[in-house]
């Protein structure tokens, strides 16, 4: 896989939660080690931020609800701004954790 088409994989990643499991079918045949690292950012991201957010909407608080959603951004943009630049830095507090569970990713 040349360097552009792994960059663009990671990219893909980012984009929603479908193009995490997209970026996961472009990355199956040759996995690569940089892909594979940001997909695995990428679907954490997603997933956490899918599973905490159902009950955080039942604090009925614009600031509990305002916080959430300003974290899970500024998580998002740390790892699709690493993938732009073409560097593996793990997203802050929950990124190592990412990288464990989907290993096999």
């Amino acid at each position: 896989m040349s360097a552009e088409k792994e960059k663009q994989t990671a990219i893909i990643a980012y984009l929603t939660l479908i193009g995490s499991v997209i970026a996961i079918f472009m990355n199956s045949e040759n996995k690569n080690s940089f892909a594979s690292f940001h997909i695995r950012q990428a679907l954490g991201i997603f997933l956490t931020f899918f599973a905490l957010g159902y009950p955080i909407g039942y604090f009925d608080s614009w600031m509990v609800s305002s916080a959430f959603y300003i974290f899970f951004f500024i998580l998002w943009i740390y790892g699709f701004l690493g993938a732009l630049n073409g560097e593996q830095k793990v997203v802050p507090l929950v990124g190592g954790f990412y990288q464990q569970l989907f290993k096999s990713l």
